[in-house]
């Protein structure tokens, strides 16, 4: 028995809103990953970008647990030599909440090609509405 390679054209993207308010982020993360790549369709091959559309709305109001709120940093540099900032989670969700869940989802996608192609789907909005409209 031969085993069936699916199209690229074959599958139809489908569009989904999840709702981030008080879920915790590495099992949101998980969740929109699994999304993204295709893993939830029952043809799931790993090199075909058969993912989806991913809208999370409420990006603000994300939590992580125990003590990490104040001693979780997350830091950026320019690769430049003292040009290292850190950021403590706490400050970080008041000034850029969506950076948070964007950061966690490009670590747990595939690095390449094709995980920018994932990147690409996904949209978070810190407020409840919906400012892309052309999603079926």
């Amino acid at each position: 028995m031969k085993t069936s390679f699916p199209k690229k054209n074959s599958h139809i993207p489908n569009w989904y809103i999840i709702d981030a308010s008080h879920k915790t982020l590495g099992r949101l993360s998980v969740e929109v990953c699994n999304i993204l790549k295709g893993k939830n369709l029952s043809y799931f091959y790993p090199s075909v970008d058969q993912g989806n559309f991913v809208i999370i709305i409420n990006a603000n109001k994300i939590n992580i647990s125990g003590k990490k709120p104040i001693q979780k940093k997350y830091y950026i540099s320019t690769q430049r030599p003292g040009h290292l900032k850190s950021f403590l989670f706490k400050d970080l969700k008041m000034k850029y909440p969506s950076r948070i869940i964007e950061q966690s989802i490009i670590g747990m996608l595939p690095k390449g090609v094709l995980g920018k192609k994932y990147f690409h789907k996904l949209f978070i909005y810190n407020t409840d509405q919906i400012l892309y409209k052309n999603f079926k």
